[in-house]
């Protein structure tokens, strides 16, 4: 059995890697979601928008081969609104708002019914980069 050691792996150019056909999420974000929105992390994030009560837009900085692949989200928030969030992978009240190659959407329930801003809200991307 061979055994490889690397202390960095980069792209023929010098940049980054790119990840294709792995598993691994192609993309994380933590982001604030309340007042003016700002990410406390991510990874393959090239920007957000606010695109309403509850709901954002994340931007990619490298595109997925197609809209076929997977959001995972989550939120929480602190005091009477803790508990029990959903995260849809659109934004339902802007039916224009389709999730594409380069972007997507999320909009957050409380109890199922209560549109709301959000102190704290992930998402994952699970597919294939193009």
């Amino acid at each position: 059995m061979s055994t490889l050691k690397a202390d960095t792996i980069q792209s023929t150019s010098g940049g980054a890697a790119t990840l294709t056909k792995q598993s691994a999420p192609k993309l994380w974000i933590n982001l604030d979601g309340t007042g003016t929105i700002a990410t406390r992390g991510s990874f393959n994030v090239s920007s957000i928008a606010d695109e309403g009560t509850g709901a954002y837009q994340t931007n990619l900085t490298s595109s997925m081969s197609d809209v076929n692949y997977a959001v995972t989200g989550s939120a929480g928030d602190a005091g009477g609104a803790s508990g029990c969030w959903h995260t849809t992978g659109f934004n339902a009240n802007s039916y224009n708002t389709s999730n594409t190659t380069s972007s997507f959407h999320q909009q957050l329930y409380y109890a199922t019914t209560t549109v709301a801003d959000v102190a704290y809200v992930y998402a994952a991307l699970n597919g294939d980069l193009a």
